[in-house]
């Protein structure tokens, strides 16, 4: 897809897939705001990716309304429209409910549910006047079925996925597009810096690229579709087993070996990786 003179603001730019998002939103033409709280992470994008197209960095945390607000402001004032908004940022705090502090419960649905929601409420506007453009939230499995140790994560998904789908109903009739990617897990820092703590069953399914939702997001803008699952299977036997709950018992042990004997192997070539390193 070509996206010369479009503007797409992309939360959580700095790293992972927010910055290979970035990358492909680049190499397709598009001017960039990329959003993140740390500021040297996003210059590091931007200065990487100036030399394709006219990129903006705002340092903010997307959990602060009068920010957002401040955002599509200034996106506005330095590139004249606004045309996407990918809904990227998130933030999980792993472990059982009741052992996580109440603060970080409450962090996860500020970042990962309603801070989309007042993003693109804020972003119906500017995009309505630029003819149209989407508005494509970044989601993830676990909000399809149950993982443990991610009852809140997975229930902050679970909701960006509906408002994905009941905004999309609300604007049916603009030239609008909502949508949501879905991926199981991704070869990302958010994940692999945080391996001893991800449930067995998130290991047993296969695990996607930065850069393979990244294009996902891209074709979404695009497409017919309202969801891309990935990998498709996996979407496939989420569906089954919100559909037949039972299902859930009777193959999560199977899975869950399966995901530890991943997760075993992924730890050793960290641990190796690390042996490697200069720094040891």
């Amino acid at each position: 897809m070509i996206f010369n003179n479009k503007t797409v603001i992309i939360t959580g730019g700095s790293e992972g897939v927010g910055a290979a998002t970035a990358r492909m939103f680049a190499e397709a033409g598009a001017n960039l705001m990329l959003v993140a709280r740390n500021k040297k992470n996003l210059d590091t994008v931007a200065e990487e990716l100036r030399s394709r197209t006219k990129v903006e960095v705002f340092a903010m945390d997307v959990s602060d309304a009068e920010a957002c607000v401040d955002l599509f402001k200034k996106a506005a004032f330095e590139f004249g429209s606004v045309d996407v908004l990918v809904n990227n940022a998130g933030y999980h705090k792993r472990g059982p409910v009741e052992d996580i502090d109440p603060t970080d419960l409450g962090k996860m649905i500020d970042v990962n549910l309603k801070a989309p929601l007042i993003l693109s409420r804020i972003a119906l506007p500017y995009l309505r006047e630029a003819g149209g453009g989407a508005i494509i939230n970044v989601g993830s499995l676990a909000g399809r079925a149950p993982i443990p140790g991610s009852a809140c994560y997975a229930a902050s998904k679970a909701g960006l996925r509906s408002l994905t789908y009941a905004l999309g109903v609300e604007l049916a009739d603009s030239n609008i597009k909502l949508a949501v990617v879905s991926p199981g897990p991704i070869d990302t820092g958010f994940i692999m810096a945080d391996i001893d703590a991800t449930s067995d069953l998130t290991f047993s399914q296969p695990i996607s690229t930065a850069e393979e939702v990244a294009q996902a997001v891209l074709d979404l803008c695009g497409n017919n579709l309202r969801e891309q699952s990935m990998p498709k299977l996996s979407g496939f036997l989420t569906t089954l087993v919100y559909l037949f709950p039972g299902l859930n018992r009777l193959v999560r042990p199977t899975l869950e070996r399966k995901g530890a004997k991943v997760k075993a192997k992924l730890k050793a070539e960290q641990k190796r990786r690390e042996s490697d390193s200069p720094d040891h």
